[in-house]
């Protein structure tokens, strides 16, 4: 202690000694920190030249990758693009178009009418029956022909016509009547497509009950059977009523003979008894009768569609509100696996409602398994490849 108070009087004395200590301590912490420093840099620095040398390396091209490719998927899960570039397309079948249509109508019904007028023509001594023109005659036998009426009242005497009547007959019924029927139903589809249209580019867009709703299913975008059961009976009733007055003003007939006569001719019942006599009457029956009796028989036909149309609605709602049971769980279960899946339950039902059969669902498993030859439960684009669709 006493000396160490020797040496702070001493340095007192001596100003020179004090700044020398002072400076020599001052660079002694000086060179300690710079040597500190030194040794963190010389830590640092190759850390950040390795950092430097990874970003530059980074971001220079790669030698392998110098142009562009397209990346590979996997084989077990192709995506849906390649899928649609690889499966081969299936030829679209043409629609035929509807002008195509009338007219291979039109032209098969003229030449059946010309055959018939001008065998008809050149044998008007072979067929009995009043006569008023030989045109007029001939088109109207051949329309009663086609039209499996038979009045009677124009028939053949010869045998050769009697063949040809034959003849005429089958080609008239089985292939004539075939194509003016497919023509009347598509001007009835066109006629409907029509009503739909002008029902939908007129609604007023009110909610509730309206006419628009009640001839229209705007659900299935149909008419509504009521509608066609109505259509239908107006046809019905439509030609009946003009054949009556023609036959009530033209012929001379009184009221009960023409309702008679028109309800004979376009159900072609014809019993023979009444028949179109004068050249007015014949000419007028030669369109009416072509006209009317596919008409009428469209109509009934849209009644028997009605009432099957209404049980088959009957019995799906019947079989959708029945409840599951053991027995249609084990009969459900097409893949014998204990449970029944989404689809297996909408199948289940569809066969209960008639819509399809047990032969068409063996048939399209039939087909599945041609395109999966490995048995895996599914189409993959490996077997798409390599088989025939």
């Amino acid at each position: 202690m006493f000396s160490f108070l020797l040496l702070l009087s001493a340095m007192e004395d001596e100003p020179f000694l004090t700044t020398t200590t002072t400076t020599t301590l001052t660079s002694q912490r000086a060179d300690f920190h710079l040597q500190s420093s030194k040794s963190f840099d010389d830590v640092t620095a190759p850390r950040a030249a390795r950092n430097a040398e990874i970003q530059e390396h980074l971001s220079r091209p790669s030698p392998f990758h110098s142009k562009k490719k397209k990346l590979s998927r996997c084989k077990t899960a192709p995506a849906l693009v390649s899928m649609r570039d690889l499966k081969p397309k299936t030829p679209e079948v043409p629609k035929p178009q509807s002008s195509s249509i009338i007219r291979q109508g039109m032209c098969l019904l003229a030449m059946y009418l010309c055959v018939g007028v001008a065998i008809y023509s050149f044998n008007r001594d072979n067929f009995s029956g009043i006569e008023t023109h030989p045109l007029v005659d001939a088109l109207y036998f051949c329309i009663v022909t086609m039209c499996t009426i038979g009045y009677g009242d124009i028939a053949p005497l010869t045998p050769l016509t009697k063949v040809f009547a034959c003849v005429f007959v089958l080609v008239g019924f089985g292939f004539i009547d075939i194509l003016l029927s497919g023509l009347v139903n598509f001007v009835l589809d066109v006629q409907e497509n029509m009503i739909l249209t002008g029902l939908q580019m007129g609604a007023t867009g009110r909610e509730g009950f309206s006419a628009r709703n009640y001839i229209v299913d705007v659900v299935k975008g149909r008419m509504r059977i009521r509608l066609k059961v109505g259509l239908a009976l107006g046809v019905v009733v439509l030609c009946i009523g003009i054949g009556c007055l023609v036959l009530y003003f033209v012929e001379g007939l009184d009221l009960v003979d023409s309702i008679y006569l028109s309800v004979m001719s376009v159900t072609t019942v014809g019993y023979g008894d009444r028949a179109f006599k004068t050249l007015p009457g014949r000419l007028f029956a030669a369109i009416w009768l072509l006209f009317s009796t596919l008409m009428v028989a469209r109509a009934f036909l849209y009644l028997a569609e009605a009432r099957i149309n209404r049980r088959h609605r009957r019995m799906a709602n019947k079989v959708l509100q029945r409840e599951i049971t053991v027995e249609d769980l084990l009969a459900a279960d097409i893949n014998h696996t204990g449970f029944i899946s989404k689809s297996e339950y909408v199948i289940f039902k569809l066969k209960e409602m008639g819509k399809i059969q047990e032969k068409d669902v063996l048939q399209i498993c039939d087909q599945f398994r041609k395109l999966d030859p490995s048995d895996c439960g599914k189409i993959t684009l490996p077997h798409l490849l390599g088989g025939t669709l």
